[in-house]
């Protein structure tokens, strides 16, 4: 134990060629600039019974997560979670036709002495699937440790997820296009994972960027196309999208007027579903500490501010962007551009240290179930340019 009733992290060195593991196994796009801040010098040694605990909170948040919906979504609960108006019809009609299938997302946890707390939960465009999925797993190779265990099994259960989303909708062919922000090239890597494993589950893929696609509501020009080919488009039933849901509905209300009908009229489906901006909000933080106070695996969170040290977080802020953390002043503040935003209260959580001074911030996959577990370190506000750091399981 450090000071501040905080928890210790315990390294091994972990050295080895990543990108010659990863390489061999065909798998080259995922060295890439998407995961350029990868660390193969270390490990972190977690504990087995530490682990278990991680998936299982996993497991435990998304039930409580799915209980604490209200029945038909009222229009108060969805004000309260700051989900954009234009987007109500579509996250109760994806909510309420269970075809409309969660994939995949990423709680973020602080491990303490008393179990991990939960600080939020990506449910809509997570990513830092290419590290946890694949990279972290090579890395065992890399170092000479075939022999270890590492629980990573997020690739295997996004097989699963996918599968299982595409048996749900026979009625559709299985085309699948997913879709990502053309200058990101960490946002292609991720996607190239998902379509990887979407191709073992039996669908036809193809990645472009979402700038790239065309979508139509009428005649016999409609749904979603993108081009394949020179000069052949195809048509698309199945949409992976990797652009946040309030994105759309903020900056591209008129393509999400076409995607809510598209929807409806059962021409495409769309993962994640719209539902999921409901636990991607984290206005959620709050309404899950009412609605199971003092849960051991929440921390008080509140619409106002808290007495004490508290982290203030924009509702939809990403990558760290406006984080706050508040002590009676300002003790520390991440610029962006999401200040405008609704904003929730935190109190605040001591994360694991290292000797070196990094803190660290457990990822746990939930795809279907808890599956895969990756950290990130940073010696303050975790960022998504914070470096990540595979895992290595020691016998409890």
């Amino acid at each position: 134990m450090l000071s501040n009733n905080r928890t210790s992290i315990h390294l091994e060195e972990h050295q080895g060629d990543v990108e010659i593991a990863v390489r061999g196994l065909g798998w080259d796009w995922c060295v890439e600039d998407g995961c350029a801040n990868y660390v193969p010098g270390e490990a972190v040694v977690l504990p087995e019974k530490e682990a278990d605990a991680l998936l299982d909170a996993a497991d435990t948040l998304y039930d409580m997560l799915v209980q604490s919906v209200p029945d038909n979504l009222p229009e108060a609960f969805l004000k309260i979670l700051g989900v954009p108006e234009n987007l109500w019809e579509l996250v109760r009609h994806s909510w309420n036709d269970e075809r409309h299938w969660h994939l995949y997302g990423r709680f973020d946890f602080a491990q303490t002495p008393e179990g991990p707390k939960l600080l939020e939960f990506n449910a809509d465009t997570a990513t830092s699937i290419p590290e946890t999925a694949v990279v972290q797993w090579a890395s065992l190779a890399a170092a000479g440790k075939k022999e270890a265990n590492q629980y990573s099994g997020l690739y295997e259960a996004l097989v699963e997820q996918l599968k299982t989303w595409r048996m749900l909708n026979d009625d559709l062919p299985p085309a699948l296009l997913l879709t990502y922000l053309g200058e990101s090239a960490e946002d292609e890597t991720n996607c190239a994972v998902v379509a990887q494993a979407a191709r073992e589950a039996g669908f036809d893929t193809h990645l472009c960027p979402v700038e790239d696609i065309s979508v139509s509501t009428e005649g016999a020009e409609k749904g979603v196309w993108a081009q394949v080919e020179s000069e052949q488009w195809r048509q698309f039933p199945f949409l992976f999208k990797l652009l946040p849901w309030e994105q759309i509905a903020w900056e591209e209300p008129e393509l999400l007027e076409s995607l809510t009908l598209l929807i409806r009229t059962r021409t495409v489906i769309v993962a994640n579903p719209a539902y999921s901006l409901l636990f991607q909000s984290k206005g959620m933080l709050a309404w899950l500490w009412n609605a199971f106070p003092y849960h051991p695996l929440l921390l008080k969170t509140d619409l106002e501010p808290l007495r004490g040290k508290y982290i203030r977080k924009p509702y939809f802020g990403r990558e760290g962007q406006s984080v706050e953390v508040v002590d009676k002043v300002s003790v520390a503040k991440m610029e962006g551009e999401y200040d405008h935003q609704q904003q929730v209260y935190q109190q605040w959580c001591e994360l694991p240290q290292d000797t070196n001074g990094y803190l660290y911030q457990a990822g746990v996959f939930w795809a279907g179930e808890g599956c895969a577990i990756g950290f990130r370190r940073e010696k303050g506000i975790i960022t998504n340019l914070s470096q990540f750091v595979p895992h290595l399981l020691e016998n409890s």
